[in-house]
């Protein structure tokens, strides 16, 4: 492999950024017209050149439509786009935004039963021994944070037991978002990670390869932590609210 300089960021990166917060925080609207390239090059002081390859990215992400001969309009992102888009939406102004905390939660509670279904039913030779490893390493370990790296290992082994693309790259998209958190949720999640035993519990269907075991194991492992986190969230909008 032929490694090559790795260049600072890019002009277009920015411009993206911009558009996307603005985008994000409702400031541009569906529908919307964008200012001209020529506009927008002038007013953040850029080329023309980068803007253009900015409204590329901003097509691909499902945020704008460009039509040949008319304006480039604002999209209505929670219908066009990827779940890419999770960690922009996570984090508001440097604060969590709780509903996208909650969905979270809510996926996270809802995909890990079929991700442990799936994988009792396909049952790889390996997957055993790598959960096995896994539950080991959460037993022995201490540190808070670290029993939730290995839980998240556990549950890599088992995304890839499930052998499905689909949950694999909307696990890598969870993870991706969840993991910066990791130590801010370390008194909530002792509940679940200090619980090898649960761990084992779906390790055990799924080795068996039984299905039905697998899901509810792996419901009555996610169910308590989730709630918990679910019910402090509600708290702290109410308190919000009330301010």
């Amino acid at each position: 492999m032929a490694l090559q300089p790795i260049n600072r960021r890019s002009v277009s990166e920015d411009v993206f950024d911009q558009i996307v917060a603005d985008v994000l925080s409702g400031e541009m609207q569906p529908g919307d017209p964008l200012p001209s390239e020529r506009r927008l090059a002038e007013v953040l002081g850029v080329s023309r050149p980068a803007v253009r390859e900015a409204l590329k990215q901003l097509t691909a992400a499902g945020l704008v439509e460009i039509r040949q001969g008319d304006a480039t309009t604002v999209r209505d992102f929670r219908r066009h786009a990827g779940l890419d888009l999770l960690p922009r939406l996570l984090m508001r102004d440097g604060e969590l935004d709780p509903a996208v905390v909650r969905s979270i939660l809510e996926t996270r509670l809802h995909n890990g039963p079929k991700v442990a279904e799936l994988a009792a039913q396909r049952r790889r030779p390996e997957l055993g021994g790598l959960l096995e490893q896994a539950i080991t390493a959460l037993t022995t370990e201490s540190d808070p944070v670290a029993q939730q790296r290995h839980a998240l290992a556990f549950w890599d082994h088992l995304v890839d037991g499930a052998d499905s693309i689909a949950l694999r790259l909307m696990y890598n998209t969870l993870r991706a978002t969840y993991e910066p958190a990791l130590p801010a949720l370390a008194t909530l999640m002792a509940a679940e990670v200090g619980r090898p035993q649960a761990y084992r519990a779906v390790a055990d269907a799924v080795t068996a390869g039984d299905p039905a075991a697998a899901a509810a194991a792996a419901r009555a492992l996610l169910e308590p932590a989730t709630t918990a986190l679910l019910e402090a969230l509600a708290a702290l909008q109410a308190q919000e609210d009330r301010a």
